[in-house]
């Protein structure tokens, strides 16, 4: 059964927690208004989209990519690279524009904020056809969110290739993209952020002091995941958490602070294993940098599905470090974004900034 956030929570739930206060939690006419009278936009910044034109090109063959191929129906096509098994069939609702202007406006989002899908970034590509297909889906999509005023578009960039990857985010954003979203492991499974090959595209990213999304990647070579929906449940989690975790060890955000950093899915176990991360420094200051001046630079989104995980996150990053987010247009989207937030007893204020405020800085939304 689909759990929506009208049906996950109720005042018992949250009786055994500190920040628990019932008349926080009645969310009344009166505040939705005053609260959405005081930030001018309601803005989704983790959504997906695929315009329908990319998929057309690609099976009409009307561009040459010798790695790339595409099979299935036109409402469930499969793209391959290279030698790779073909990715999971793209679901129809990835390139439905006229469903995703209705789901906007049920859900009260002016804004949303769209990447590409994380299966066909193509980092397995060789790096010179991985750059030219970068640019091909980055021109499909700024063609694409013209469809749709709300789009706010981000780039996808070569991750296979530092040199390559700062090359199109160079472009991307002189062409108008607000932004890029990246996939945690840019070379194949196992593969690292902190790569030193991936200097240049962190060194760009943070001279044009850029917004990026880091987004788990798909896949389960653990078998303790292949069962029970926990690639995407669990597997996503512990994707992100290794990932970022190595940036903070590292000292990685600390040498490039220009760089935004967003990290999907409320930062998987970041937040919570902060503590942990904090005293493997102190046992071992000189082999690790300061977890925690790495971490206060991070961004978060909200798709978490639970107020209190949205609470806790509030307590240990700050509100000012969350911004709404759905991951539309998958099936286990939040449904009720904006519902889920104001549950969270958060002030006026910093309410209005998660669900929108923040994120029209970020990205650059007017």
């Amino acid at each position: 059964m689909r759990v929506t956030a009208s049906k996950l929570w109720n005042e018992a739930d949250f009786s055994a927690f500190t920040f628990f206060r019932p008349e926080k939690f009645q969310v009344s006419d009166r505040k939705a208004r005053s609260t959405r009278e005081s930030d001018n936009l309601n803005i989704d910044m983790h959504a997906h989209f695929v315009p329908e034109a990319l998929l057309d090109d690609l099976a009409a063959k009307r561009h040459s990519f010798p790695s790339i191929s595409a099979t299935g129906r036109k409402d469930a096509v499969r793209i391959a690279f290279g030698s790779q098994e073909p990715k999971r069939p793209m679901p129809a609702a990835m390139s439905d524009v006229d469903r995703r202007r209705r789901r906007l406006a049920e859900q009260r989002i002016e804004k949303q904020v769209v990447a590409g899908w994380l299966d066909i970034f193509g980092y397995d590509l060789p790096p010179d056809e991985g750059a030219d297909w970068s640019r091909f889906v980055n021109e499909h999509m700024l063609k694409g969110v013209a469809q749709l005023e709300a789009f706010v578009p981000l780039a996808t960039v070569p991750m296979q290739s530092g040199k390559l990857a700062a090359q199109v985010l160079e472009e991307a954003l002189a062409a108008g993209f607000h932004g890029a979203m990246i996939g945690t492991q840019p070379k194949g499974m196992g593969s690292v952020l902190d790569d030193p090959d991936l200097d240049p595209f962190w060194e760009a990213a943070a001279s044009r002091k850029a917004t990026i999304i880091v987004h788990p990647t798909f896949g389960a070579h653990d078998n303790r995941l292949k069962a029970y929906g926990l690639v995407n449940t669990v597997g996503r989690i512990t994707d992100s958490t290794i990932a970022v975790s190595r940036l903070l060890l590292s000292g990685h955000l600390l040498r490039y602070p220009g760089v935004n950093l967003v990290v999907a899915h409320g930062g998987g176990a970041l937040p919570m294993v902060l503590g942990r991360l904090k005293n493997s420094f102190a046992n071992d200051p000189a082999g690790n940098a300061d977890p925690g001046e790495g971490f206060s630079r991070l961004y978060f989104d909200t798709v978490v599905y639970d107020p209190r995980a949205i609470r806790f996150l509030c307590d240990v990053a700050g509100p000012s470090k969350l911004m709404m987010g759905t991951d539309q247009p998958f099936p286990n989207a939040e449904a009720k974004p904006q519902e889920l937030i104001q549950c969270c007893g958060l002030e006026a204020k910093d309410q209005a900034a998660v669900l929108g405020g923040t994120a029209a800085k970020l990205f650059g939304i007017s």
